[in-house]
């Protein structure tokens, strides 16, 4: 007889009892690796949040351990009126403080040039041919340049059909064809062009490459580069209506030009670009002048120290959260209490943070403004605790007055706090770094556990065959004595 089930046989209810026995074998270990899962899991995401907050901890301490980073200078512009801003500027950190006053009297320009009417020559329509009979080409180009492309005329091609040939080039370098219609019979269709590149000697120059009388009309040279009429009744060469210019501006009563309108170097290591030309004075001559004043960077300098101390608050809140021990029953532990690493980052950090640095005149951190609170997190107060002003007052002060020592304080190569704390803190977060380190110890212990979670299924495997094998002998056995009773008791009653 072949058993289905363990009890099938002997009516005894053996699948309950094997499975009670494996459960009663897996539970206790089920718990341990599961625990120990739990534990590696919580500990790779507390050490990921952990050097999340390092790393942005690092990133603002990268903004205050360089000379650049903190010496910075920053362009403020008074203009006479709200109307008319005729510039900005940019200053180099090695740019000198100083004030100037500017004025734009004129801005930089290319040049522009227009076909004659139609009733001196030029065209009636826009759909007028250009050339009536072969082809040839025109060659644009600014001769103190190396800017220059060329288009193809074919008879019979119009207005219209040149001017897209020409804003449609692959090598165009800046010249805009447009076409404007006068209205008038006399007048006719005028081609316009335009061109992008400015300073004064830089006009556009259009050669008429196969010297057709037709293409006089749109060209200001012939194929030699002048302007000479070879036949008698030729039309006339094209002249540049407006000439590429300068940008012209006075700083402090010395008269500057620039071939753009950026002037760059003009006041050594500052540049500044000018968009509108300033306002007259009321004797509609003089232009009023704007003033351009170099100095520190003071806004962006707070800013940095402001978030220097907003990111070492997060990463000294995280570090005590990861650590604690519940104060009762009822408060949870950190997830790495206790940790003897963790605990000596924070220790470490704040040991730096509170060091002096000789070499800068406001010797520690509290001149600046910033002072630790009574749960270890760094605050620039607003209130004067110690009769030394409020850390909002010190911290502007020695914006104002110490803007040297601010930097001093923080780049200092040996005693430097931003130094320190860059080089301190990437140990921890670098590729190689001890946190790094760690946090794939415990990612390799972790597929370890994979592994030994695998190995105990099969164990576990194992032993249920193991109790199956061991009770379905006896589901036989009782099965066969069950068998033997009844029939006994058959042949009895007979």
């Amino acid at each position: 007889m072949t058993i289905q089930s363990l009890g099938v046989g002997s009516g005894l209810d053996l699948e309950s009892l094997v499975g009670q026995l494996i459960d009663a074998e897996r539970k206790p270990k089920q718990a341990r690796l599961d625990a120990k899962d739990e534990s590696f899991d919580a500990e790779i995401s507390s050490l990921g949040k952990l050097k999340s907050k390092m790393k942005d901890f690092l990133d603002s301490v990268d903004e205050l351990r360089t000379d650049t980073a903190l010496k910075g200078r920053e362009p403020t512009i008074t203009n006479p009126s709200d109307n008319v801003e005729p510039f900005t500027a940019e200053a180099a950190n090695s740019a000198v403080e100083g004030s100037y006053k500017i004025s734009v009297s004129q801005l930089a320009s290319g040049s522009r040039i227009e076909t004659a009417k139609a009733a001196d020559g030029g065209f009636a329509s826009t759909s007028s041919s250009v050339l009536s009979a072969g082809s040839g080409s025109l060659t644009f180009k600014i001769p103190s340049t190396s800017d220059s492309f060329s288009i193809n005329v074919t008879a019979g091609m119009t207005l219209q059909q040149m001017s897209t040939a020409i804003n449609n080039s692959a090598n165009n370098f800046g010249v805009t064809s447009s076409i404007i219609d006068t209205g008038t019979a006399s007048g006719g269709a005028k081609l316009v062009f335009s061109s992008a590149t400015t300073g004064s000697g830089n006009d556009l120059v259009i050669s008429n490459d196969n010297d057709l009388p037709e293409l006089n009309r749109v060209s200001t040279v012939n194929s030699s580069g002048t302007t000479a009429v070879t036949t008698l009744g030729d039309p006339a060469f094209l002249s540049p209506v407006v000439s590429a210019q300068n940008a012209k501006a006075n700083i402090d009563g010395i008269d500057v030009e620039s071939s753009t309108n950026e002037f760059e170097n003009t006041i050594e290591n500052v540049s500044f670009e000018v968009s509108e030309v300033s306002e007259l004075e009321g004797d509609a001559v003089t232009r009023k002048k704007s003033t351009l004043k170099i100095g520190f960077d003071t806004e962006g300098i707070d800013k940095k120290i402001r978030d220097f101390v907003d990111n070492f608050n997060a990463l000294n809140k995280e570090m005590t959260n990861l650590t604690k021990y519940g104060l009762s029953d009822l408060e949870d532990d950190g997830a790495l209490a206790g940790d003897f690493m963790i605990r000596g980052i924070q220790q470490g950090l704040s040991t730096i943070v509170g060091s002096a640095v000789s070499n800068s005149g406001l010797g520690t951190i509290f001149q600046l403004g910033i002072e630790f609170n009574e749960d270890g997190d760094l605050e620039i107060g607003s209130n004067d605790k110690y009769g030394f002003g409020s850390g909002e007052d010190r911290l502007k002060a020695a914006l104002k007055d110490n803007f040297d020592d601010i930097a001093k304080l923080f780049t200092d190569e040996n005693q430097g706090i931003g130094q320190r704390l860059y080089d301190y803190v990437e140990q921890y977060t670098s590729y190689s770094g001890l946190l790094t380190n760690r946090e794939r110890s415990v990612k390799d212990q972790k597929d370890l556990l994979a592994d030994e979670r695998e190995q105990f299924e099969l164990r576990m495997s194992g032993y249920e065959q193991i109790l199956r094998d061991k009770y379905l002998g006896l589901d036989q056995t009782v099965a066969k004595l069950n068998q033997t009773g009844s029939a006994l008791i058959a042949m009895l009653g007979n």
